[in-house]
């Protein structure tokens, strides 16, 4: 008999039905009956809290914030998260991988809502709105994604996070979003040129112990808190002092054992030095010994020149002194200097013993005898941005690490900079295939004395040149620097007043509207001088103080009405070029195109005058019967071998003149951009010498190091130059002293960071 069942299809429904029955006679398994998922009700895993010590979660706050995403996580926000953790985690924090997922979260929401790179309350983000808008959406310990996504909006509003701010460059998920919302963006390079007045520049302050830098929240003052001028000075230091010991020659080595010496190995295969600063009140009771200073070149009350840092002063003695290099910079009081040299007790002043007691404001006895001076190394841009690979193989070089400040107000480098870069290629290239097609060159002028006629027809010598080219080689800037008039505005004494400073720019617009291709196509930018108004009012033309004020509008309506004439002519519906402008901005001011990738400084100053007037003589006689090193042996020289003469990369003197004249310029010019660069700021000056609005120091700074620095300075010879990847221009006069009937000026590739001093006849 067959026992095959004559109904198998019976038995099969087990798998076929999709829902089987939980019946035990037909042994299928007991399962839910099947919901649609979109009426599925979420799964809901009961969590029992722990009490977790934020000891034990910082091992992996370490790894996931730090080491993934380049956070620092302070105690107090340690605290908050171990907290949030142990309560939405539970025991499986650990085990399950739970507390690295949800703090990988954290760290993508706080950089995506525009949190500094410090992780705390209150700096960029809110952590507890994040952990608040982030429970909201955990199950079970884990994160649901969806949710997340869906919060990210409100969660920006909430804390008013704007969209220009917000830290997007670490975070890997968002690349795809950004590279759609760049489709929609204007492809004109125009478009991403930023002139930033220096009033509207972020106010940094370097923290020492948090070794970063932070907004001064306080509100700009005119007339702020003396405490104000102190920290101005003590700011400067603090990041000379950050940036030198980051330097190779300052950085200790594991393979060299006990305190260095100050000399120079013979070999050059020898293990590399390090060299030890020493603070001025650690030279008590130390009398005859060689030290390391870096301090503030002062005056002391009795006329003396001393030695300043953080801890003290010391009367300084450099008529033994070497510069480092010969003839290589200037030193004045107000700049930070590196002194190497012997430390002498005095024994007996008026009767009392100070050679181991401080005096007044901290000044010790003795004096320091200088054997060599030299200025605190520079640094590079990309080292100081922590985007440097030129150390080690292809490898990120771990200096600096200041690449998520926002040293403009456009985005920090980290942020903005791969996306603003992706922006410029495509604005570059444009609809052909070829890249590059536009060049971006920028016209600078300086001195541009209106009052004089031979002004104006220099000008109509230079717009005619540009005028003349295609649409592609025009400049897409002009840079006009002051001073507008070569006598002080408003002074009195018979000397020019409002109404004919206004004629001046009067005239200026009728020049400007011989060119109306010009206005419709560029960008004009004016930067005034110390002639210019309303500084000039109480100033009389001596040095006002910076950062100063742009011209105001009551003088430059009649060039307003000609670009807005000559833009009114032009059809442009067809076209996404911006209209021409004029931009009438401060003194100092930052020019910057696409976001942080070019940053162009601009000051105008008379400052090679008086860098000559007020700086130290150290040159020494060759006759002096005074025994003493050689300079290259100098530990100070040693430390600045990097920074010396040979980093000046190129240099473009203008062609035709004598051969001593043009050495003699070159010297100059190199001794000029050395000192600045290696102060860090456009105002290496006391207070009186070169007064500073106070609460608008940081304005002044040039850490990070620029991309390029117009130095318009009216008394040094034109030249262009690149010194540690900064490439500094002077156009010099607009009309060359002499009476020679020449139009000068620099033109600068924005793109090659180049710029080249041009002359035409008029």
């Amino acid at each position: 008999m067959d026992s095959t069942p004559r109904h198998p299809d019976r038995f099969r429904t087990a798998t076929a039905d999709p829902i089987p029955s939980s019946s035990p006679a037909f042994g299928t398994p007991a399962r839910p009956f099947r919901i649609p998922k979109g009426n599925a009700p979420p799964t809901k895993t009961s969590i029992l809290p722990i009490l977790l010590p934020p000891s034990t979660l910082r091992p992996v706050a370490f790894r996931t914030f730090t080491r993934k995403h380049n956070l620092t996580i302070s105690s107090s926000a340690l605290q908050t998260l171990a907290v949030f953790v142990g309560k939405n985690c539970g025991s499986g924090w650990r085990e399950e991988g739970l507390a690295e997922r949800v703090l990988d979260e954290v760290a993508k929401i706080w950089k995506r809502a525009g949190g500094g790179v410090i992780v705390e309350e209150g700096k960029g983000a809110s952590l507890k709105t994040i952990l608040q808008a982030l429970e909201g959406s955990m199950s079970g310990g884990r994160v649901v994604v969806g949710k997340t996504a869906s919060q990210d909006g409100s969660l920006k509003a909430s804390m008013g996070v704007e969209d220009g701010r917000v830290e997007t460059a670490g975070d890997t998920s968002k690349q795809g979003t950004a590279e759609e919302d760049d489709t929609q963006l204007s492809l004109h390079p125009r478009r991403w040129l930023k002139v930033v007045d220096a009033f509207d520049l972020p106010r940094l302050t370097y923290n020492v112990d948090k070794k970063y830098f932070e907004a001064v929240k306080s509100k700009p003052s005119l007339f702020p808190s003396p405490a104000y001028k102190t920290a101005l000075f003590r700011d400067r230091y603090n990041l000379v002092y950050q940036r030198l010991l980051r330097n190779e020659s300052f950085q200790s080595s594991l393979g060299v054992a006990g305190v260095p010496s100050l000399q120079r190995s013979s070999s050059n295969l020898a293990h590399r030095q390090s060299y030890k600063l020493t603070p001025i009140a650690n030279l008590l009771g130390r009398s005859g010994t060689s030290h390391l200073l870096l301090g503030l070149l002062a005056i002391s009350p009795t006329g003396d020149l001393s030695l300043v840092d953080l801890t003290g002063s010391v009367a300084l003695d450099l008529s033994h002194a070497r510069m480092i290099p010969e003839d290589g910079a200037w030193f004045a009081p107000g700049m930070i200097v590196l002194v190497d040299g012997i430390y002498e007790e005095e024994e007996m002043v008026k009767g009392a013993a100070l050679g181991g007691n401080t005096g007044v404001g901290g000044a010790i006895g003795g004096q320091f005898v200088g054997i060599s001076i030299c200025g605190p190394p520079c640094e590079r841009r990309d080292i100081s941005l922590g985007t440097s690979n030129r150390h080690g193989s292809g490898q990120l070089s771990s200096s600096g690490g200041f690449g998520w400040v926002d040293f403009l107000g456009l985005g920090s480098e980290r942020a903005q900079g791969a996306r603003m870069r992706r922006i410029q290629e495509k604005c570059l290239r444009g609809d052909q295939d070829a890249p590059e097609t536009t060049r971006l060159k920028v016209a600078i002028m300086s001195e541009v004395n209106l009052d004089n006629m031979k002004t104006l027809d220099a000008l109509k010598k230079v717009f005619g040149t540009y005028n003349d080219l295609s649409l592609r080689e025009r400049p897409q800037a002009f840079i006009l620097i002051g001073n507008f008039a070569q006598k002080a505005i408003i002074s009195g004494g018979g000397r020019a007043g409002s109404i004919e400073y206004k004629e001046y720019f009067d005239s200026l617009a009728l020049v400007l509207s011989d060119f109306p291709a010009l206005l419709q196509h560029s960008t004009f930018v004016f930067v005034p001088g110390d002639n210019d108004p309303w500084a000039s009012a109480f100033s009389a033309g001596a040095a006002s103080t910076v950062p100063r004020q742009p011209i105001p509008e009551l003088f430059t309506s009649r060039v307003r009405r000609a670009f807005a004439t000559a833009n009114a002519e032009l059809n442009r519906s067809q076209t996404a070029e911006p209209a021409g402008d004029a931009i009438w901005t401060s003194n100092p001011a930052r020019l910057s195109w696409f976001g942080p990738v070019h940053d162009i400084a601009i000051f105008r100053d008379d400052i090679s005058g008086r860098l000559r007037r007020s700086a130290v003589n150290t040159t020494l006689d060759n006759e002096s019967d005074v025994t003493m090193d050689e300079p290259s042996n100098s530990a100070a020289g040693d430390a600045v071998s990097a920074a010396g003469e040979g980093q000046v990369e190129d240099m473009d003197q203008q062609q035709g003149t004598k051969a001593a004249t043009a050495s003699s310029g070159a010297s100059m010019a190199r001794r000029l951009v050395k000192t600045i660069l290696d102060q860090g700021t456009i105002s290496p000056f006391p207070l009186p010498l070169r007064p500073v609005l106070w609460d608008h120091a940081s304005a002044l700074q040039l850490y990070p190091l620029p991309t390029a620095l117009v130095l318009a300075d009216p008394e040094a010879a034109p030249f262009c130059m690149t010194y540690e990847g900064c490439h500094v221009m002077n156009p010099g006069r607009l009309l060359p002293e002499g009476g020679t009937h020449m139009a000068r000026w620099v033109e600068y590739d924005v793109l090659r960071n180049r710029g080249k001093v041009r002359e035409e006849r008029c």
